[in-house]
């Protein structure tokens, strides 16, 4: 393996817990934000036009691995319900970010993340990649947990267009950091986006089990990481320092 100078981070799962997030509350907030900004909606009528419009974008964003924003899908409803809207509407934005709030706080860092990443970040270029399909709840995040000025590069997919297993996405941070692929290590939590995915580009890969994904679902997946640590400050073991 040539000479790692980065390394680079998933970030929900990875570097962070969620504790106590409600779906159903988000979507009550978005729902009462369109119905402030002056849309009147069938509460029941919406949201089946809105699982329909979800369901239309997920095989999208999985099939394809076309990353598509909640504002799109948002709109999609809207106009199947007869409302000629465009997902760039202000009040649209002010439902998503709403929609995004009790996500945002319920985000708390892991165990040894801060500490692991200031000692990193004093030898190695640092970087996120991250699937989210709203860009600025990933940086807001980063700036809660007061993480944000370690990383070089933040990718997210609603910025880059491409999710992850996409190669294209891993690319990116590459082309960004200027580095080659067996130049980085990766450290994420998800056997497909994550570790097959970064395995594809070139990159040698690093699982850690979250509160999402278990030893053993990574072990059951088709494609194995080149390293297995249980907490963030292993990753000094696999570095050698």
């Amino acid at each position: 393996m040539a000479r790692v100078t980065a390394v680079i981070f998933d970030f929900i799962g990875t570097l962070t817990d969620l504790q106590g997030y409600s779906l159903d509350d988000s979507e009550d907030k978005m729902f009462n934000s369109l119905a402030a900004g002056g849309f009147d909606l069938d509460r029941n009528a919406f949201f089946a036009a809105y699982e329909k419009a979800h369901h239309k974008y997920w095989n999208i964003r999985y099939g394809q691995l076309k990353e598509v924003t909640n504002a799109v899908w948002i709109s999609e409803a809207l106009k199947q319900l007869g409302l000629a809207v465009s997902a760039e509407d202000p009040r649209i934005k002010t439902a998503v970010a709403a929609f995004f709030e009790d996500y945002l706080n319920a985000l708390t860092l892991r165990p040894h993340a801060k500490k692991t990443l200031a000692r990193l970040a004093q030898a190695y270029q640092l970087g996120i990649i991250s699937n989210y399909t709203y860009a600025p709840l990933i940086h807001a995040g980063l700036r809660k947990l007061k993480i944000n000025r370690f990383f070089n590069i933040i990718v997210v997919s609603d910025e880059a267009n491409w999710r992850k297993p996409s190669p294209k996405i891993f690319l990116e941070a590459l082309k960004r950091l200027r580095l080659k692929a067996d130049q980085v290590l990766y450290v994420g939590d998800t056997p497909l986006e994550d570790i097959e995915g970064a395995k594809q580009a070139g990159m040698k890969t690093v699982f850690i089990p979250s509160q999402f994904n278990s030893l053993e679902d990574m072990q059951k997946a088709p494609v194995q990481p080149d390293y297995v640590i249980q907490k963030l400050s292993d990753v000094f073991k696999i570095l050698g320092n």
